[in-house]
């Protein structure tokens, strides 16, 4: 597999403009998976923000709290690994900001129930 893919790079590298050169030679560049895990990771991004649409009591607090902190703490990682990679730093802070806003989503939803239930106690 890794002959074919190389095989690949090695016929794109001519078409790839000068412009571009840098980026693509970059360490974490599309030669490498430093390049092609996070560019897939949008796909959590995608899911949360469609996640918006879905009534807040048929959301995870489980999974939004786990979308939260892996997206702080591997934001976090990507600023300190070499090569630095803004593309992984980017997705990571999609990630925890969409996973934060469900999670108070699901709060204010929690919380409107519960004043509900009190104004019907009363």
């Amino acid at each position: 597999m890794s002959a074919i893919y190389r095989g690949i790079i090695s016929v794109a590298d001519k078409f790839v403009p000068a412009k571009l050169a840098p980026f693509w030679n970059h360490p974490a560049g599309p030669k490498t998976i430093f390049f092609w895990a996070p560019s897939f990771k949008w796909g959590l991004v995608i899911a949360g923000i469609a996640d918006i649409a879905r009534p807040a009591e048929k959301l995870s607090p489980p999974q939004s709290t786990a979308l939260a902190a892996t997206g702080i703490v591997w934001a976090r990682y990507s600023t300190v690994i070499i090569p630095k990679n803004w593309n992984l730093f980017t997705v990571n802070i999609f990630v925890g900001a969409t996973g934060l806003y469900q999670l108070s989503r699901i709060i204010n939803h929690r919380r409107s129930l519960a004043a509900q239930d009190a104004k019907v106690e009363k």
